[in-house]
């Protein structure tokens, strides 16, 4: 864990170095430092760990890293690879390369933090008086309703493939490219909505019921790729605009980001809910070898 912490540190430091602010256009490769993306990762990142070694020594007990560790470790490096890394430079000149990063943030980083289930620990990793405060608020009615019903299969499918669409609208995706705030709020409603989905089919659902939303999911994003991909004139104008000097049409930059939506991401939502259909027969079996 503490690796992890020294490499975000590095990220936060070194990026600062190198960064290109908010110059979209900047001509040479660079790391990406945005306070509003690298706080959060770095912050997150340090209350998981301290909350860890909290625990640890309450309960004396100081061993190996566990899964939900390690899946934690993997969603922050990702979701930090994916949005200060230089691919997160390559997106804001080739739509392919932001087509990857947006998918790395919702079918690798969010699953991956929502099987750790980091809440408690960063909740032990704040001081005493924050985390009682903020954890009474959680389990405000309200609030618990809202988080409930936001996480429920069919909601958070809804909420997500809306996300998904709309920030795909031509119009809306080339702002996003061309404004700082709104390409912020683009990444967290993708990142957030898609933590709300995977929460969803992960925890809260039946492995029927979560095999079925990961193929509505599938099956969505698919068609929205496919439309991109076989889309006979360029949609996303700001986005492609600098294809050229890559060696790429606007048109050929948008028909590969649209196959990149289209063929690898619904492997990831196919194959999750292969996984789910599968757990499904086994659990289908043993309760009927059990009723027998």
């Amino acid at each position: 864990m503490s690796t992890l912490i020294c490499t975000l540190i590095f990220l936060t430091t070194a990026v600062s170095a190198m960064a290109h602010g908010d110059d979209a256009h900047a001509t040479t490769m660079s790391w990406a430092f945005d306070p509003w993306i690298v706080l959060p990762i770095v912050v997150m990142s340090i209350l998981y760990v301290s909350g860890r070694i909290k625990l640890s020594r309450r309960s004396r007990r100081f061993g190996p890293m566990h899964w939900p560790d390690l899946f934690f470790c993997g969603g922050m490096l990702t979701l930090a690879g994916a949005l200060i890394s230089p691919l997160h430079w390559l997106g804001e000149h080739l739509f392919t390369f932001h087509m990857i990063e947006h998918e790395i943030v919702m079918a690798v980083s969010a699953p991956l933090i929502v099987l750790a289930r980091p809440i408690g620990l960063i909740l032990w990793g704040m001081p005493k008086r924050a985390r009682h405060g903020l954890g009474a608020a959680m389990r405000a009615p309200l609030i618990r309703q809202a988080w409930d019903w936001c996480t429920g299969s069919a909601s958070a499918t809804v909420i997500h493939g809306v996300a998904i669409w709309g920030w795909h609208l031509p119009f809306l995706f080339d702002a996003a490219v061309t404004n700082t705030a709104m390409h912020r709020l683009q990444h967290l409603s993708f990142f957030a909505t898609a933590v709300l989905f995977w929460w969803a089919v992960v925890w809260k659902s039946d492995y029927g019921a979560a095999a079925w939303h990961l193929f509505v999911t599938m099956v969505h994003t698919s068609i929205l790729g496919a439309l991109m991909a076989l889309a006979p004139r360029v949609l996303y104008i700001a986005q492609t605009q600098t294809a050229s000097a890559w060696g790429l049409t606007p048109l050929e930059d948008q028909q590969l980001a649209g196959m990149i939506m289209w063929v690898p991401a619904g492997t990831i939502y196919a194959a999750a809910a292969m996984t789910m259909l599968a757990l499904w027969i086994r659990r289908s079996s043993v309760r009927g070898a059990q009723n027998a």
